[in-house]
């Protein structure tokens, strides 16, 4: 039949045709432009009105999975197997659902079916399997769906198999196969910005930031009002921030900016307004989080996004020292996450500090010392939680607190002090137990020294670490028969701050610790060395008169038949 030949009946049918065509091809702009809740209406519009269309069925349940709801998404796919049963990507969508619910015995059979609808020189469904495979991370059975659909698309008509094959190489972090892949694609299709996005999201990952920043504009210039770019490059600014502290604030603001732009361009969705909740987090600004997380709130309780929704409450809630809201808010969330695998390190770490500002240290510890387990980064708040043990004298569980913190990140940022506060707590304990003739284990005194000893050699120049060494050898040397333990350490420090960094004596702070050290040497050599003794005396009542101690010593050194008394012990 020649085009004259068709009758007017049927031009009409055509017409009908191209006309659902415009609409499910706008549809998918709304989608690839990432305004999710415009996608669902308009496709929800073309589900009632061409029915039999199973294209339409995948399209909704694609924006389905997209926004995480799984279930809607199988009974969106369902409809469409029953719709038309011979659309071979409605069955890739429960093959997809399948392997977001770890069933990837089922998603084979579906996607096996898939395969058995198909004509055999259709590329799309290799294709749509490929990118299932390579979402859910299994790069293994992704390759040879891909490779196949390149084979098929043998004109290499469809940018979209390279755009695919570009995703597969970029989640593996292999960037040239990754580029080569996008660039074909942009030869096809020039104006896919999605490949463009996505070489600027491979550069920003591989932390080539301006190099990103340059792609995701280019973008940008292609299409002001292309969401994803901005949504790109908010991402490139937050994590340029992170890596750059001094500049943190201005790319903050400049991530935050650009997100924002996003949300205008899309459909504001509730899934992006978490993400900007997100972003608020990152960029630490806690008081608008907490008002955008208010709103966010009104979700339904059954809603699967509601523990994200808890989570940023939680922890907007402790950022805004608001702790016993922001406990509850983590309990929530505990409570309301079915599959507890979905929490994360974070999750741990604010119940746990909302717990420690509750004062049940017990859980607090707990929960804390899960985070840090999950991620070593969280160790300053171990850190936390003994040294509130610490100042609550609970010395023996404050050294065990801070042992976990040393054995779980031993070079953190707070290393230094833990070795500090580990061996202050072992000696107050021993001192303690000494003063109330417990008989304490002398392996709390050895353990308290060999702390100091590391922290001596990562910080020579931490003088209260001699100090404190000079106080725990008293302890271990003989009270009957001393054997001036003490003379080393208390002589090590002398050398730091008179000989090797004399400005360190010129500090206020060092005044005691000068005193307490000219004092204990006093007393170490008067047995043996009494000018010497008496040297080290008069140069502690040379910083402190009226030094008690030095007086003391002074007064035996020149009265010999009064008995000296050893220095006051330090606790």
């Amino acid at each position: 039949m020649t085009k004259k030949a068709i009758t007017l009946g049927l031009g009409l049918v055509v017409m009908g045709s191209a006309s659902f065509a415009q609409s499910l091809n706008d549809a998918k702009k709304a989608i690839d432009a990432e305004q999710y809740q415009k996608a669902t209406s308009m496709l929800k519009a073309l589900v009632n009105s061409q029915a039999s269309k199973g294209e339409n069925y995948y399209n909704l349940g694609e924006v389905y999975l997209r926004t995480d709801y799984v279930d809607s998404a199988r009974a969106v796919f369902t409809k469409g197997v029953t719709a038309d049963p011979k659309y071979a990507l409605n069955y890739i969508g429960l093959g997809e659902a399948d392997l977001a619910s770890k069933n990837a015995a089922s998603a084979k059979t579906n996607f096996d079916k898939a395969i058995e609808v198909s004509s055999k020189k259709d590329y799309l469904p290799s294709m749509f399997i490929g990118k299932a495979y390579t979402a859910a991370g299994d790069y293994t059975s992704a390759l040879p769906f891909l490779q196949k659909a390149d084979e098929l698309d043998k004109d290499d008509k469809d940018a979209e198999t390279f755009l695919a094959l570009g995703d597969y190489y970029a989640a593996q972090k292999k960037n040239s196969e990754a580029l080569q892949n996008y660039m074909r694609a942009l030869n096809i299709n020039e104006n896919l910005l999605r490949a463009t996005v996505q070489i600027g999201r491979m550069y920003k990952e591989s932390r080539a930031f301006p190099e990103s920043e340059e792609r995701l504009k280019e973008a940008i210039t292609k299409d002001p009002n292309y969401g994803p770019a901005y949504r790109e490059i908010a991402e490139l600014y937050m994590q340029w921030a992170n890596f750059e502290p001094a500049s943190f604030d201005a790319k903050a603001a400049q991530a935050l900016e650009n997100y924002r732009k996003y949300l205008d361009l899309t459909d504001k969705s509730f899934e992006s307004k978490l993400r900007y909740a997100q972003f608020l987090f990152y960029a630490k600004d806690y008081k608008t989080l907490e008002q955008v997380t208010a709103e966010l709130a009104t979700v339904s309780p059954n809603d699967p996004k509601l523990p994200v929704v808890l989570r940023m409450r939680g922890y907007s809630a402790y950022e805004n020292k608001n702790y016993p809201q922001s406990l509850q808010y983590m309990n929530d969330l505990f409570a309301k996450t079915k599959d507890q695998s979905r929490l994360i390190a974070t999750d741990y770490l604010y119940l746990g500090k909302a717990l420690l500002q509750s004062g049940n240290d017990s859980l607090a510890l707990q929960n804390i010392t899960k985070a840090v387990q999950m991620d070593s980064t969280n160790v300053d708040a171990l850190e936390d939680v003994a040294l509130v043990l610490f100042k609550a004298k609970n010395y023996a569980k404050a050294a065990e607190v801070y042992k976990s913190a040393i054995k779980l990140n031993p070079n953190g940022k707070g290393s230094l002090t833990n070795y500090y506060y580990l061996a202050n707590a072992n000696y107050f304990n021993y001192a303690i137990a000494d003063r109330d003739k417990k008989n304490p284990s002398k392996t709390l005194l050895v353990e308290a020294d060999s702390a100091l000893s590391v922290l001596n050699k990562k910080s020579p120049e931490f003088t209260l670490a001699y100090i404190l060494r000079g106080r725990i050898a008293r302890f271990e040397d003989d009270q009957n028969n001393p054997k001036g333990l003490v003379i080393a350490p208390f002589e090590e420090y002398l050398k730091l701050v008179t000989v090797t960094k004399p400005e360190l004596a010129q500090s206020p702070a060092e005044a005691k610790n000068l005193v307490e050290a000219y004092t204990n040497l006093g007393y170490a050599y008067t047995p043996t060395d009494k000018e010497k003794a008496k040297d080290y005396f008069n140069k502690a009542l040379a910083i402190d008169a009226q030094n008690a101690n030095a007086l003391e010593g002074l007064k035996y050194l020149t009265a010999p038949a009064a008995k000296p008394k050893a220095p006051i012990k330090k606790k």
